[in-house]
């Protein structure tokens, strides 16, 4: 997974990398607030991942030379697609940002003059709000169980200035990011084995075991309508998060960790069943849009991908550890600083 970035162009601070697979009806939103950004001179990009709703010839017309366009013939997923998109770029920094997104004026502005404040940070993550409620939060970073599962920081919290500060966290999420390009040459771009989903998490602990921390600004604003692109508890969704949980766990926690790591997946396991049986999170809800029966074959069909899958991800393993630049212990504080509750993650949507 190393980097093969192209050199930047000093004169484009930010590069925006926007994938779109059929999303048509959100890019109008979506690429007015890029282009309306405060930050003079930055770049967008939309790679399109083969959509068949006329995306491309769409934004040609209503945009024309003002977005870069990445045609690609077939969805090859989403960090796939990213880094697509980021090996064109030609901005200091590469703004990584789902299409049924809206940005604040001075979004990208903030990330930059954040980015340029700490030089030791490798991702920079804005506060995501509720596109239909906007005192609602999407996400603030990313949290971590000690599976190497993730989930949304605030997610579905009324916003009253909880998550307003200038501090560092450990995730960032891949709705909308601002990356540095030394970290993606230290530590490598997205997994496209992961295809969609987790592959966030997987670059965010890769760049943490560097040594390239992760900060939240919260004065940069993006506003998501959350799983807009897909279904919100989709049985490929289900399938693709699981699976690819198990590989980021092998991949990038440290051996303590991994070794625990199944009890807590044992754990989490129960209590999703029990929020199944009593129509509680997001096993809840798909239980309620499919059946508890269809959630079961789900996770065990994740869980055979996974394990066919634990070779590579066993070999991906050697790479990610030789690049370690923090101890154990310090890896451990993911889950004492960044961590969630059980009963969060499994009984909260």
């Amino acid at each position: 997974m190393q980097s093969s970035l192209s050199a930047y162009d000093p004169a484009v601070p930010v590069s925006v990398i926007v994938v779109n697979w059929n999303g048509r009806d959100h890019l109008d939103t979506c690429f007015a607030s890029i282009l309306a950004q405060a930050l003079p001179d930055v770049e967008l990009i939309m790679v399109d991942n083969g959509s068949s709703d006329g995306s491309i010839d769409h934004v040609r017309a209503r945009f024309g030379a003002a977005v870069r366009i990445v045609g690609l013939p077939d969805n090859v997923g989403y960090g796939a697609a990213l880094n697509a998109g980021m090996r064109l770029a030609r901005g200091r920094y590469l703004f990584i940002l789902n299409n049924d997104t809206e940005l604040e004026p001075s979004c990208v502005g903030e990330l930059h003059a954040a980015a340029e404040r700490y030089p030791t940070a490798g991702s920079f993550a804005p506060k995501i709000l509720a596109f239909d409620d906007r005192h609602r939060i999407d996400n603030v970073g990313h949290l971590l169980y000690a599976d190497g599962l993730s989930r949304g920081r605030g997610r579905l919290e009324e916003d009253h200035g909880q998550y307003d500060r200038d501090e560092e966290i450990l995730l960032f999420s891949g709705c909308a990011a601002l990356l540095r390009r030394e970290m993606l040459a230290a530590v490598g771009t997205f997994d496209e084995d992961l295809f969609a989903y987790c592959e966030d998490t997987d670059l965010g602990l890769r760049a943490q075991l560097a040594g390239w921390g992760c900060r939240a600004v919260p004065t940069a604003v993006v506003y998501h309508k959350y799983s807009a692109s897909t279904a919100h508890y989709s049985p490929m969704k289900a399938f693709l998060v699981e699976r690819n949980r198990a590989w980021v766990a092998v991949k990038c926690l440290p051996s303590a960790l991994l070794l625990m790591s199944p009890v807590f997946t044992v754990a989490r396991l129960g209590a999703q069943a029990i929020g199944a049986v009593t129509h509680r999170g997001a096993a809840g809800r798909f239980a309620a849009d499919h059946s508890a029966g269809a959630l079961v074959v789900v996770l065990l069909r994740a869980l055979a991908a996974a394990v066919r899958g634990l070779p590579q991800a066993w070999r991906k393993r050697r790479g990610v550890q030789q690049g370690r630049r923090i101890s154990t212990r310090q890896a451990l504080t993911w889950i004492t600083r960044y961590g969630m509750s059980l009963r969060e993650i499994a009984w909260r949507e």
